[in-house]
């Protein structure tokens, strides 16, 4: 038998009064309460992989909004600016980072002195340094001689002609003689010659041929039109006033002239656009700047990949909201209709898209339906889920005893519970769509490609060509794209974790 425990003759010094004003009342917390959302914020920042992840995507981000707006100019984004297609395939330069846009190379012979014959006349060698001279190649044919070189890429480009009105001729004129940079060099005699960079005699293998001196031979045209009107910078070569060179052909009609000048890539390029020519990842194969044509393809492929994911979380919310809500033989219905939808492939829904579809709404809007037909139905599965999960809640049976209608039980009771689940999967969707879109496109499924709009993927694609030669093409997209799918990854862990219910409150 169990005692009572005896209270007889407790001492009165044992009581005091809890509030000995009289009052007694709530305290104020010492702390402030702490929301779904903040404690998701708390427990997401504790994760440094996700933070320095969601970083890295903070500066995609930035790069391909800001960058298309502050360095795009008609050289980066023109495919018709016929003269800046000739800065084809440069390599990245860099000052302040040691980048000098050069690389080693093995020339012949013939191509040995046609660059330094390059740098003779327009003051810029391509040749950097020579590390190994002269020497024969045993597996080579015979009497072949190789030159171990280091040259600038930027100085190869060499001479380009043009073909300019005499307003355009005039100005170039106007503008060297401003800055003292020769622009314009002289015709040569040979008006079918189709290398603006011979101006000496040549061999029949385009090798130049020495005077007894040593010297190169100019084959410069001396006979100058009289409306040529050339009166600007004059190189060295060029101090028999009795004998002025030609800087232009003059062709067309007495009304309409034109005046064909060779230039010099390098300094054509300060006069177009104020700066010498400074490609931070280069340019590709049709002369584009990759800096700015990259961010302008990301930003592309952020809109899309964004755009189709919002849609895609609409149509999902909604058909699982109702899927999950009433059940019953609507949901069988509804199930079975996602069930013939997410066995359709892909890649056959894409293509015939493309195929067909295409023509009529174009190639963007070809691909965004692709995406939309079936990438509801993840969303739309996490949501039904959700709606299982809560719906038989106690707090759910006394909002509908309240009087609570269905719209409201659904999106105001239930459909927040889910939030945590969709927007983790919304983010995770974006790469996926970025991911989708670039293998479409490397495969030649879709072409994204033009003057004025491009994608990651079709960088990778134009640049595959060229990952051997000139493997900072496709360097760079593959980078991008690298990073941005392991942080995603990485981001969206964390906020998994974060969102995670169970995991609320738990330091």
């Amino acid at each position: 038998m169990n005692r009572q425990p005896e209270y007889e003759n407790i001492p009165r010094e044992a009581f005091e009064f809890v509030e000995r004003s009289g009052a007694i009342h709530d305290q104020k917390f010492e702390t402030k309460p702490i929301g779904y959302f903040k404690d998701a914020w708390i427990r997401f920042r504790r994760n440094q992989s996700s933070v320095i992840a969601a970083c890295i995507i903070m500066v995609l981000v930035l790069y391909a909004i800001f960058v298309p707006i502050f360095c795009e100019t008609n050289y980066s984004r023109s495919l018709t600016d016929t003269d800046y297609l000739n800065y084809t395939k440069l390599p990245p330069k860099i000052e302040w980072l040691g980048i000098k846009g050069q690389s080693n190379n093995t020339l012949n012979a013939t191509t040995y002195l046609s660059y330094k014959a390059m740098g003779i006349e327009t003051g810029m060698d391509p040749i950097v340094a020579v590390y190994r001279e002269n020497y024969e190649d045993p597996t080579a044919s015979k009497n072949a001689r190789y030159y171990d070189v280091c040259i600038d890429e930027y100085y190869r480009m060499g001479m380009t002609y043009l073909t300019l009105t005499y307003a355009q001729f005039e100005d170039i004129q106007a503008w060297q003689d401003e800055h003292g940079i020769e622009v314009i060099f002289p015709a040569i005699k040979d008006s079918k010659q189709t290398d603006a960079n011979i101006w000496y005699e040549a061999n029949k293998k385009g090798a130049p041929t020495l005077d007894k001196e040593g010297n190169l031979k100019p084959i410069y045209e001396i006979t100058t039109p009289e409306d040529t009107t050339y009166h600007s910078l004059r190189i060295a070569a060029d101090n028999d006033p009795e004998k002025p060179m030609a800087y232009a052909r003059v062709t067309g009609t007495s009304t309409a002239k034109s005046y064909v000048v060779r230039v010099s890539k390098y300094n054509y390029f300060q006069y177009r656009y104020g700066f010498e020519p400074t490609f931070v990842f280069g340019t590709n194969a049709r002369g584009q700047d990759i800096f700015t044509r990259l961010a302008s393809g990301a930003r592309f492929s952020f809109l899309l990949a964004i755009s189709i994911s919002a849609i895609n979380l609409f149509i999902g919310a909604m058909y699982g909201s109702t899927a999950g809500y009433y059940g019953g033989a609507v949901d069988m219905f509804m199930e079975r209709v996602t069930d013939v939808l997410s066995g359709i492939p892909f890649i056959v829904v894409t293509s015939l898209f493309q195929m067909h579809l295409a023509r009529k709404v174009g190639p963007v809007m070809s691909l965004v339906f692709a995406f939309i037909l079936t990438g509801w139905i993840g969303v739309a599965g996490t949501v039904r889920m959700q709606f299982y999960r809560f719906k038989g809640q106690e707090y759910i049976l006394a909002a509908r005893t309240l009087g609570a209608k269905d719209s409201r039980l659904m999106f105001k009771h239930i459909f927040p519970n889910s939030l945590g689940t969709l927007i983790t999967s919304s983010v995770l969707a974006i790469p996926g769509v970025i991911f989708s879109e670039s293998s479409l496109t490397y495969l030649g499924i879709i072409n994204l490609d033009s003057s004025t709009m491009t994608s990651v993927g079709t960088m990778l694609a134009n640049g595959k060509d060229y990952l051997a030669t000139y493997p900072h093409i496709i360097f760079f997209p593959a980078l991008f794209i690298s990073l941005l799918e392991i942080s995603f990854n990485l981001f969206g862990n964390g906020l998994r974790d974060a969102f995670n219910p169970s995991l609320r409150g738990v330091e």
